[in-house]
Parts: structure tokens; sequence; C-alpha cells
């Protein structure tokens, strides 16, 4: 099991690392972004990401512990 978790997680650490960049800028980043120059712009796109995906791995590693203690008591 430990064993499995660790490929699916190397595997999303990896479609992270080669994936493209994405474009996560609302209207009044991308604005001021422009502003800033391309490599701001880019700094900043990144750290909105960053920011974004924070939430998700906390609330996807208590879902996980939760789903993992619930299937051990229902045994």
């Amino acid at each position: 099991m430990q064993r499995k978790l660790g490929l699916i997680l190397s595997f999303f650490i990896l479609c992270l690392i080669f994936s493209q960049s994405a474009l996560a800028q609302c209207s009044i980043c991308t604005k001021t972004a422009s502003q800033l120059g391309e490599g701001p712009a880019k700094a900043l796109n990144s750290a909105i990401i960053y920011l974004a995906f924070t939430p998700f791995a906390i609330t996807g590693y208590i879902g996980w512990r939760w789903w993992k203690n619930e299937k051990e008591l229902n045994k």
C-alpha cells in the first residue's frame, strides 16, 4: 500500500514539474503583471498557482487520513 501511494505521489509530482505553465491570473493580476514585464509576470503566475494548490493539498491529505481511519474502523 505504501509503495502504491509513493508511486502515485511521484507520478503527480512529475506531472506538475513537466506540465506547461497554466495561466492562473485574473484580469486585474494580468494587467498588473503586464506592466511589470515578462519575468515578474511569470513569477506572479507561479505564485498564484502555488497558493491555489496548497489548500487542495491540505484538504486532500485530511480526506485521505479520514478515509483511511474509517476504513480501519469498519473492518
